[in-house]
């Protein structure tokens, strides 16, 4: 199946701006962007909740950039360069995609601001829903055990 904008010609820096307009649309009453390395943060917060997107950026000295799709050519360095910047912009714009998604359904009343970004939600420890719900999610259905209600009270 062909990945989303995966042909796309809009550059990476007018997605960000468009996620941001976006949100400010919506009601985003701060707005945060940076990167570390390969990964870019986007964070915002809307009624007193904060949101944080971890966009991974793919490594440009990945085979998939920098040799042919059969992996028996390699590429040259401005063709390298190009396919990385695509694979790039390709993120951003499916970035854009899911904060419209999530918030169409929002504005429309059919979802919850709440219900829509859960995972994304930050929690006191600087940590997200999804990171914190994932693992515990993991263990549920790997033992079929519950865990349970009141974990800190003696059985």
């Amino acid at each position: 199946m062909p990945r989303y904008a995966n042909q796309t010609n809009v550059p990476a820096d007018r997605s960000r701006s468009e996620i941001e307009r976006t949100l400010t649309r919506y009601g985003a009453d701060s707005f945060m962007c940076g990167t570390r390395g390969s990964t870019t943060a986007v964070q915002f917060e809307v009624n007193g909740r904060r949101i944080f997107f971890r966009l991974e950026l793919p490594n440009p000295d990945s085979l998939e950039y920098t040799h042919s799709s059969t992996g028996r050519v390699r590429r040259s360095q401005a063709q390298a360069l190009e396919a990385w910047e695509q694979a790039c912009r390709q993120r951003w714009r499916a970035l854009a995609l899911i904060v419209k998604v999530k918030l169409e359904p929002v504005e429309a009343g059919i979802s919850s601001f709440e219900l829509e970004f859960l995972p994304y939600t930050v929690l006191p420890n600087g940590g997200t829903v999804g990171d914190w719900a994932l693992p515990q999610i993991a263990l549920v259905y790997e033992t079929g055990q519950m865990p349970p209600m009141l974990p800190m009270l003696p059985g």
